[in-house]
C-alpha cells in the first residue's frame, strides 16, 4: 500500500494520492493556518473507521442474505484536548439501515464488524471508546 502527498498550496494544503490514482486534500485548522481547503488528518482517521465498517456491514449482511437497501453512517467524536497530541476520547458511530431486517442478524453483522474484521476500528479501539448505535429503517 503506497499513499504519496504533495503540497497544493497555502502552508498546510497537501493532495494525497493512492496507487489507484484516488486522490483527497487535506489541510490544517484555521486556528493554525490551515485554509478550509480539505479534510484535516484526525477527520481522515473517522473517514476510514466509517468507510471501513461500513464495507464490513454491508459484506457480513449480504452472507447473511439480508435484504439491506441502503446504509448511512454518522460519526462523532471527541479528543482528549488536555493532552498532547490530542488522540480520540471517544468515538459514536450510528448506522442508518434500510430494508426489512433482522434485528438479531443487525447486531451480529455489528458484533463481527466492530469485534472481527475492521481493522481500523481495531486500532482506533486502543486509544478510544468506540460505541455503535443502530436504526432499522424498514421499507
Amino acid at each position: 500500500m503506497n499513499i504519496n502527498l504533495i503540497r497544493k498550496s497555502g502552508k498546510f494544503n497537501f493532495e494525497a494520492e493512492n496507487e489507484s490514482g484516488f486522490t483527497v486534500e487535506l489541510d490544517a485548522k484555521a486556528a493554525i493556518g490551515g485554509e478550509g481547503k480539505g479534510f484535516r488528518p484526525m477527520e481522515m482517521l473517522l473517514v476510514g473507521l466509517g468507510g471501513c465498517s461500513g464495507i464490513d456491514m454491508v459484506n457480513v449482511l449480504t452472507k447473511q442474505k439480508e435484504p439491506l437497501n441502503d446504509i448511512k453512517i454518522a460519526i462523532n467524536a471527541t479528543r482528549k484536548d488536555e493532552e498532547m497530541p490530542p488522540i480520540f476520547d471517544v468515538i459514536n458511530i450510528h448506522f442508518d439501515l434500510f430494508g426489512d431486517l433482522s434485528t438479531a442478524k443487525v447486531e451480529r453483522a455489528l458484533a463481527m464488524t466492530f469485534d472481527k474484521y475492521c481493522s481500523v476500528s481495531n486500532i482506533l479501539g486502543r486509544s478510544a471508546t468506540i460505541n455503535f448505535t443502530y436504526t432499522i429503517n424498514k421499507d
